[in-house]
């Protein structure tokens, strides 16, 4: 079976296409810049292509990805059903469904708790439809791994009345990624997932950790929309509300001009004043540049934190995962963290944190607490519950 799987972005078009025979990788590349100046580039094994090109809007994008699956598709075999990464499914969708015309109209009506990302992910869709009317097409939800999370760890203070009219809760994302890792990491302990207390910390430009208890979300960072938990390359992470009161009357900012401060110019970015990539701050913090190590600091205290809660939320912990960009490529970042976990009897093994490289066990033998790195596969994910 082949499963094309697509992630539309504002402004991007990310494309894998998979044989799920054996869950390989045929091919796998990106239309971006989509509206303004246009790139297309993509890759299979050591062959690959770039070039610019005039993208005007995703229907442009999906022909340049159709002619391009269309030459790559083994003889003999056709795309059988389409993947679709979708951030928000609301209240409504815990798992992945078949997209029909209500499924659409529910994603696009979802775009009130995710409106950077649900209106681009259903504006792909549409033009998927049309490019493949007669392959069906699914919706593998961010938010759906998470909502086996109690009632008492999902619901803010607020009037209750409030939060039922408006489904204001805890939503969490990353969904996708904290399952597989999940489910790697028991592979790499050798023990059934439903047998493992895990953490599983996925730090990149969007950061989130996730208490996963027997294979299940019983808590995460992130909130009803992607902006709350962990502080990340250019969102601001938690924040007391009070503070944007604050600044709309102290800097006369309006709805929009706060939403794009929160979710744009702070976190990382906003306190470093570098950059929001990672190793550009760490760089500028070895230099000694005062704002890059608050900034460096700051996103490891806030890892540490949030594993030292959830280790209290599930009763002790088997394991800690850290995946995604920065999470698996920061091996002093994974140290850091590691190095104020003695409490819960965490144990680095140091070189296999600083040379190691994919999918590994960084902690020490005797550890209590095993620590790992997975690299995510989120595309995978989504080929997997677009299959089933």
């Amino acid at each position: 079976m082949l499963v094309l799987v697509l992630n539309a972005g504002s402004s991007s078009l990310k494309f894998n296409l998979f044989d799920m025979t054996d869950e390989r990788l045929l091919l796998e590349g990106m239309a971006e810049r989509i509206g303004v100046d246009g790139a297309f580039h993509w890759s299979a094994g050591a062959e690959g292509e770039q070039r610019e090109l005039p993208l005007p809007d995703q229907s442009a994008a999906l022909r340049e990805v159709m002619a391009l699956v269309a030459s790559r598709v083994p003889e003999g075999k056709s795309i059988n059903v389409v993947g679709h990464r979708v951030v928000h499914g609301g209240p409504k969708y815990g798992e992945s469904v078949l997209i029909t015309p209500e499924v659409l109209a529910d994603i696009e009506a979802y775009s009130l708790y995710a409106p950077l990302h649900n209106p681009a992910n259903a504006q792909g869709i549409r033009a998927a439809l049309q490019a493949y009317p007669d392959i069906p097409q699914i919706a593998v939800f961010d938010t759906a791994f998470h909502h086996t999370i109690p009632d008492y760890a999902r619901t803010y203070g607020i009037p209750y009345e409030l939060a039922q009219k408006y489904g204001i809760r805890r939503y969490g994302f990353h969904g996708s990624s904290h399952a597989f890792v999940a489910a790697r990491t028991a592979i790499l302990l050798a023990r059934p997932l439903r047998s493992l207390k895990l953490i599983t910390c996925h730090i990149g430009n969007g950061s989130s950790v996730c208490a996963v208890l027997h294979g299940q979300s019983m808590d995460t960072s992130m909130g009803m929309t992607p902006l709350q938990g962990v502080i990340m390359g250019t969102r601001c992470g938690t924040l007391d509300p009070s503070i944007v009161d604050l600044l709309i009357e102290k800097e006369h900012l309006d709805y929009r001009a706060i939403t794009e401060l929160l979710n744009q110019k702070s976190g990382l970015l906003g306190i470093s004043g570098v950059s929001s990539d990672f190793r550009e701050i760490e760089a500028a913090a070895d230099q000694g540049n005062p704002r890059a190590i608050l900034a460096r600091d700051l996103l490891t205290y806030d890892v540490r934190k949030f594993i030292g809660s959830y280790a209290a939320v599930l009763d002790g912990v088997d394991a800690i995962t850290f995946t995604a960009g920065i999470g698996t490529h920061s091996s002093r970042l994974r140290a850091e963290v590691c190095s104020h976990l003695d409490y819960l009897g965490v144990a680095l093994d140091e070189d296999a944190n600083r040379e190691g490289s994919g999918e590994r066990l960084i902690s020490q033998p005797g550890s209590k607490v095993a620590v790992a790195v997975v690299p995510t596969n989120e595309e995978l994910m989504i080929a997997r519950e677009a299959v089933k």
